[in-house]
């Protein structure tokens, strides 16, 4: 199965934000490069939130281009199998974090927003951090660190606190 063929299956069975995730149905059944960063009219992306339920704390990212804390995140790559495969990519390789494990039940939301290179279309699911968990900072962070979860309305825009609300309602 190809990744779009993927990426279809998992909004079709996504059963919230109804408006937009038709919205993201239409744009793959009207892009068949919906799913990579090479389609100008936007493009599917995948993104982790990497919790730590045990200590109530969320990992985030300082973007290098964007200067803003976000999720874990970003494009899908050839290689990837799966959405779900790219979020967990995504959330290993900016966390450093080995042994993430995506929370059961498929995205936690959606959320669409206009990047420098185009409209992401973003997939959101959530990464259980293990116990032992070491982050490590990658070249595409100007710096990562944890936050109580009340501490991120302080740091984060709208779009990350809907992301931990929705992170939260379902652990």
């Amino acid at each position: 199965m190809s990744l779009h063929d993927d990426a279809v299956l998992v909004l079709k069975s996504y059963e919230d934000q109804a408006e937009l995730r038709q919205a993201y149905l239409d744009h793959l059944a009207a892009h068949p490069d919906g799913m990579w960063k090479a389609c100008g009219a936007g493009h599917i992306t995948a993104s982790g939130l990497v919790i730590d339920p045990e200590r109530g704390r969320v990992l985030l990212t300082l973007h290098r281009k964007l200067r803003m804390w976000l999720q874990m995140g970003g494009h899908c790559e050839p290689g990837d199998s799966a959405l779900a495969d790219s979020a967990l990519r995504e959330a290993t390789e900016e966390s450093g974090i080995a042994g993430l494990s995506l929370l059961p039940g498929g995205p936690v939301r959606l959320d669409r927003h206009h990047t420098p290179c185009a409209w992401h279309l973003d997939v959101q699911y959530a990464a259980l951090a293990p116990a032992d968990a070491v982050e490590a900072i990658s070249d595409e962070s100007l710096d990562l660190r944890w936050f109580a979860y009340d501490e991120v309305p302080t740091v984060a825009d709208e779009s990350v606190v809907r992301l931990l609300e929705a992170t939260r309602a379902r652990l």
